[in-house]
């Protein structure tokens, strides 16, 4: 036996299912201010892989000879994790910036990059020797930042303060 006033076998019940919109949080008002700090600081990093790649040898010739040698011996996937670590990071502050999720995914990729490309430079090359203590302040700041800006954005996933 059937019921017929089950919502299955229900006749007036040809409304369309409303599913609800995805709802954004508000967003501190000094969300602005580090997306573009973020950008800006991602944008150095892009200047700097470019630069770091447009030498040509005459320039290389000019840096002390043990900074040669490091130019020198840089091998190719420790220069591929400095390049996904400097794009993924600006792609990350653009999306972070137009408050997109994605940025997420591409700031891990970056901080991968970041994590790659300092484990070359302090457990495989000789940076240290030749930089001295000083030329772990960058390094490390890279690093802290790099990890900073996921957590930032895996809170901005959280809080719902991106589409």
């Amino acid at each position: 036996m059937s019921d017929n006033n089950s919502p299955e076998n229900s006749s007036d019940n040809t409304e369309p299912e409303i599913k609800p919109t995805p709802t954004i949080n508000t967003i501190p008002s000094w969300f602005k201010i580090v997306a573009v700090v973020a950008l800006v600081w991602n944008l150095l990093g892009v200047m700097a892989f470019v630069g770091q790649m447009m030498m040509t040898p005459e320039m290389v010739a000019e840096l002390p000879q043990a900074e040669q040698d490091l130019y020198a011996t840089t091998p190719i996937w420790a220069t591929a994790a400095f390049a996904v670590a400097v794009f993924a990071g600006a792609l990350g502050s653009l999306a972070l910036l137009l408050k997109k999720s994605l940025c997420y995914q591409l700031f891990v990729a970056s901080f991968v990059g970041v994590i790659v490309q300092m484990f070359h430079s302090f457990f495989i090359s000789n940076s240290f020797e030749v930089y001295g203590p000083g030329g772990m302040i960058m390094p490390v700041m890279v690093i802290v930042i790099a990890f900073v800006l996921v957590r930032f954005a895996a809170k901005g996933i959280n809080n719902k303060w991106f589409s």
